[in-house]
Parts: C-alpha cells; sequence; structure tokens
C-alpha cells in the first residue's frame, strides 16, 4: 500500500511537508483537498482526521498530521540520508529546535498578517504584526550566520518546513534582502530540494496573489 498526502498547493505547512518527502526521495500519491473550499471539513476527511488539519499523512494504517510530525516521520522512516534528521541525540535537538521555532514563531506571525486578510476582510498590515514578523525574520537570519542551512553545512527537514514559510511571504510580496543570510538560504534551498519550484515555489505564488489581491495598496 502507498503512501497517501492529503495536501493543499497554498498551504505553505503543506507545502513543507511536501518539500519533506522530495528531499526523503519518497514517492507519494498527493491529494487535494481544498481548504478554501472547506473541502477539510467532508465526512470522510473528518473521519480520517478529526483535527480536520492539512496537510495528512497516510501511510498504511498509521495517519499523521501536522506537516512537522510527517517531515520527522518520512525522515526518519524512509531517508537514506541520515542528515536530513538525524538520530545523535544534539544533532537531532537542534533539528527540533529549527522545527519548533517553524511551528511556534516563524509560521505564526506570518500567519497573523495573512490569514486576516484572506477570510476576515483585513486590507492592511498592522504595524505590530509588521515588527514580530521582522524580528522572527532577524531570529533566522542569526541562525543562519556562517551555516549554509538552518542548522550547518547540511540540508535538514527543518529547512524544509521553514523554506515553505518563508516563500510564503516572500510571495506575497515581503522583502527579505535586508537578512543576507536568509536571501542566499532560500536560493539554496531551491537549488538543494528536489522539484522545488513544482512543490513549493507554484502553491506559494497562488498564496501569495490571493493575499496580494486582497491587500489595499501599499501595504507590503
Amino acid at each position: 500500500m502507498g503512501i497517501t498526502l492529503y495536501h493543499f498547493p497554498k498551504s505553505g505547512p503543506s507545502r513543507g511537508a511536501l518539500l519533506a518527502a522530495k528531499a526523503v526521495g519518497v514517492n507519494i500519491d498527493i491529494q487535494t483537498v481544498d481548504l478554501f473550499k472547506k473541502e477539510q471539513l467532508s465526512e470522510d476527511f473528518v473521519k480520517l482526521n478529526p483535527q480536520h488539519t492539512i496537510p495528512t499523512l497516510v501511510d498504511g494504517d498509521t495517519v499523521i498530521w501536522d506537516s512537522h510530525a510527517i517531515a520527522c516521520y518520512l525522515a526518519t522512516v524512509y531517508s537514506k540520508d541520515k542528515n536530513l534528521y538525524p538520530q545523535e541525540p544534539k544533532a537531532k535537538a537542534l533539528v527540533d529546535q529549527r522545527l519548533y521555532f517553524d511551528c511556534g514563531t516563524m509560521y505564526p506571525r506570518i500567519r497573523q498578517i495573512c490569514f486576516p486578510v484572506l477570510f476576515l476582510g483585513q486590507d492592511e498590515v498592522f504595524d505590530e504584526h509588521r515588527a514580530q514578523l521582522e524580528e522572527a525574520l532577524g531570529f533566522l537570519d542569526v541562525f543562519l550566520e556562517g551555516n549554509d542551512f538552518v542548522t550547518g553545512k547540511n540540508l535538514t527537514i527543518a529547512d524544509c518546513c521553514l523554506a515553505a514559510s518563508i516563500s510564503t511571504i516572500v510571495a506575497v510580496g515581503w522583502d527579505i534582502s535586508p537578512y543576507s543570510n536568509v536571501f542566499n538560504w532560500m536560493a539554496r534551498c531551491s537549488l538543494a530540494i528536489p522539484d522545488y519550484a513544482e512543490a513549493n515555489q507554484k502553491g506559494a505564488d497562488a498564496y501569495g496573489k490571493a493575499v496580494r489581491s486582497k491587500l489595499a495598496p501599499g501595504q507590503i
């Protein structure tokens, strides 16, 4: 039985899970669930994932959701490249920290800018939210100082998740050029992760277009 990823290309976290799958090199069947059309609330999907979140991975009788948990699972079970998610405790802890930084700091600060625009009728970016995102980008810039990737010289699943997040806000129009380490790292990720353009950039661009279409002029 194959592996299925329930996926929405416009979703940054969903693209993070897909990028991790591409980095691992595992074959997956992609089933699109359109969050904008609330397809995740269908009876069949809620039975599969009571939290009805995307992405959701099904591997035999194993069902996992949350992009970071999916990335960890795929790398642990299927990756031949142990650098993607090392099991040595100190190296693993550093990758975990970067994953938690994405899900606890970076992506929530991106979401608080984009979600109200897409779904709540807001057409501006509040200064407080702008400052919080800039702070998170500054943290990431420090993490990358002297490093090719977010934990050092090797690509890991943390790069996959964070690259999906950052590409999302860049597609909205955010200028990351002041953060030269982040800017250069994004270019490296686009080359290091297989099928990056198809798996990530296309969806990020579509999401960015959707957000920009609802923003007042000059907001980004």
